[in-house]
């Protein structure tokens, strides 16, 4: 479950990207990458304590999304999909370069020792670390809802409904795309983080293409504009794995493909459609009744 709320924090900030202000990103792990080697480095050299570091963490992702988001305002659909694509292929090998290797370690990556509970309370490692990612993980989400309601949540939308409308109401698009990609990649960041300190392990072969597709594919089954739907689609991507294993060996792919078909198909807005539709029908049929 701790690894389901980093995941859903995660793909959060996916949501923001796509499903709040229409830009397509197949580069989430990028972004999640960078949150999760910050937070390594500041841990393994004893710069900074394990809280600070989800911190340093989101404001180094934040940068790296928002400077990422720059040259990116020039592409728009299919376009921005494939610059972002290249962003999630080349990360692996970026940090495996020679001149990085004295921070990130190489291919060998970073090991971490996992934080015991403070203030002597009387749990373990792994309750303390799931108490405290479920309280960064609701943080998180009462920040999403709360930064949708704001000017820039509005002007967000307003570029995903039309940027000529919006250009024409005095929104600064370049700004609002830009601030889009730096809000998506702070939210990886901190997720990323939690990440190295859960799993206690850092790699560049951790952080490939298929970790930013199922970013994706998370958030359509969640529904991506729903931001509660997030941990739907870290659901998704902790148990999925393990209940395709009882149909056989190899039997993952074809599963997810099955279910994200059947998504697309008749519930396109994923678990958010599923929950209205049911909803809708009760509720004609209480109305019925009375």
């Amino acid at each position: 479950m701790t690894l389901v709320l980093i995941y859903g924090v995660a793909i959060m900030g996916l949501v923001i990207l796509t499903g709040y202000s229409g830009q397509f990103s197949l580069g989430h792990v990028a972004f999640f990458a960078i949150g999760a080697y910050t937070a390594a480095i500041m841990m393994d050299r004893g710069w900074a304590p394990y809280p600070v570091t989800l911190l340093a963490a989101g404001a180094v992702s934040f940068c790296f999304g928002f400077l990422f988001g720059l040259p990116a305002l020039r592409l728009e659909g299919i376009y921005l999909a494939l610059a972002t694509f290249v962003l999630s292929v080349a990360t692996p090998q970026v940090l495996k370069l020679t001149p990085l290797i004295p921070y990130t370690g190489g291919v060998n990556g970073i090991s971490l020792v996992k934080p015991k509970a403070p203030f002597g309370l009387p749990i373990t490692a792994d309750q303390w670390l799931y108490y405290f990612t479920l309280a960064v993980a609701v943080f998180m989400l009462w920040v999403a809802v709360k930064l949708m309601r704001t000017r820039t949540g509005r002007a967000l939308l307003a570029v995903r409904d039309s940027q000529v409308a919006a250009r024409a109401m005095g929104v600064n698009t370049a700004v609002y795309k830009a601030t889009a990609f730096g809000i998506s990649g702070l939210y990886a960041g901190v997720a990323g983080s939690l990440s190295a300190l859960v799993v206690q392990y850092v790699s560049p072969d951790s952080f490939t293409m298929n970790v930013s597709i199922a970013f994706f594919v998370g958030m359509v089954l969640g529904g991506y504009r729903w931001l509660p739907g997030a941990f739907f689609g870290g659901l998704y991507l902790v148990f999925m794995p393990h209940l395709s294993e009882s149909f056989g060996k190899g039997s993952e792919g074809i599963a997810s493909a099955v279910l994200l078909i059947v998504t697309v198909f008749i519930v396109p807005t994923g678990v958010y459609g599923l929950w209205a539709l049911v909803r809708g029908r009760v509720l004609r049929l209480t109305a019925e009744t009375i």
